[in-house]
């Protein structure tokens, strides 16, 4: 199905990225890589966080990793939104924009003259994309919202781990980066209702739903009656029937999903499972089937597991750490990373846009910009003059 022609699905739509951190980055990233004009707007002065952090301490020759992961295919222009002549350019921007997508805190934008309710007139096609921990009007809007707080604020961290152990935040920013990919989707969709109605709107998206929604199957549950409790054994969920869980074998971990307990009874040919077996799926047992199986899977190898149970209709699968994840056939065959070259950090592995289109294939076709890099091609491109730039520059406004 892969094309090598340049994605370019949102050719000629303008969105502007008044945005941080992760969230906000990666959603219009998402857009980026689908063809759209992205142009992500900062501080002068390279301040903005995400080039001055990076998870392990992670910086390529100086450049941040953090930053490099979420901002490809976008131009940059540094603005200084407190002084009136920024503010003045920032509107010029959004008077022929189609879409703004800002993830400050509640408040912010407004001070700058910028908000929703300011700007709207300036451009009725405008989709105006907020985005932030709780929410404009929620209670907590001055609270911080980040990604390990809203995991255990919504409920995430407590139902992952074994009974008896503390809660478990996910090894990943899964908040973030599930709300980045609702963010896109809520723009598309704001795109496409603007071609049957001719006007814009506003789109609101909170880490606090974006949490909520992760957990859309168990919270059903819990909602109409479930009853919710962890496992002290090798179960991996609190809802899933045995053996769903993670199982140490003799040099590594295997996963067992829900495989139908007659057809696992068929390959162990295990006595003591029999009894247990006499039903498809037996979750008042989840327990015992659980503890039956843990001595069970440690006498293998994870390959000698996998190799025999896959072949027999299970579902088994090792639990892989990134190197074997790499190496991995699937994932090699899919072609996940693409390598770029930055003009300071040097060679760059990044994760590809994760959709695959027959009418191309999304590409960095721009490395992350440095601070203020495509400044002076904006401007002109909405009617300032050499001269006038100048006189921005040398007012620290951009």
């Amino acid at each position: 199905m892969e094309s090598d022609a340049p994605l370019t699905i949102l050719q000629g739509t303008r969105i502007l990225s008044f945005t941080q951190f992760l969230l906000g980055p990666a959603g219009v990233q998402y857009l980026a890589d689908l063809g759209a004009d992205v142009i992500k707007i900062e501080a002068p002065g390279g301040t903005l966080f995400e080039r001055n952090w990076a998870g392990c301490d992670l910086f390529l020759n100086g450049v941040s990793a953090f930053y490099l992961c979420a901002n490809r295919n976008q131009r940059n222009l540094t603005l200084n939104l407190r002084h009136p002549d920024g503010q003045a350019a920032a509107k010029r921007l959004i008077a022929v924009a189609d879409v703004l997508v800002q993830n400050f805190r509640p408040g912010v934008m407004e001070r700058f003259g910028l908000a929703y309710e300011q700007v709207a007139s300036l451009n009725p096609r405008l989709i105006y994309v907020s985005a932030s921990g709780y929410g404009e009007k929620s209670v907590y809007k001055d609270r911080p919202g980040q990604d390990l707080l809203l995991q255990a604020m919504s409920g995430l961290a407590s139902i992952s781990g074994r009974a008896g152990t503390p809660p478990a935040p996910v090894g990943a920013p899964i908040v973030d980066q599930h709300g980045a990919a609702l963010l896109a989707m809520g723009v598309l969709a704001a795109l496409l209702d603007r071609t049957r109605t001719g006007r814009g709107q506003k789109l609101e998206v909170t880490m606090i739903r974006s949490a909520l929604d992760l957990q859309l199957e168990i919270l059903s549950y819990y909602l109409n009656g479930g009853q919710m409790r962890k496992s002290p054994t090798s179960l991996a969920s609190m809802f899933h029937p045995g053996p769903y869980g993670i199982y140490e074998t003799r040099d590594g971990y295997l996963a067992l999903s829900m495989s139908p307990l007659p057809d696992l009874q068929a390959a162990l040919q295990l006595e003591e499972l029999a009894p247990l077996a006499t039903e498809r799926f037996n979750y008042p047992a989840r327990e015992a089937i659980a503890r039956i199986l843990e001595p069970v899977i440690r006498t293998r190898t994870t390959r000698e597991w996998v190799e025999y149970l896959v072949p027999r209709g299970i579902w088994a699968a090792p639990v892989l750490d990134f190197e074997a994840v790499l190496e991995d056939p699937a994932v090699r065959e899919a072609d996940v990373v693409e390598e770029v070259e930055h003009p300071t950090a040097g060679t760059v592995r990044l994760l590809r846009f994760p959709v695959e289109f027959s009418s191309g294939r999304a590409s960095c076709r721009r490395i992350p910009p440095r601070s203020g890099e495509h400044t002076d091609d904006v401007l002109r491109e909405i009617g300032y003059s050499e001269a006038e730039v100048q006189r921005l520059r040398e007012g620290g406004v951009v």
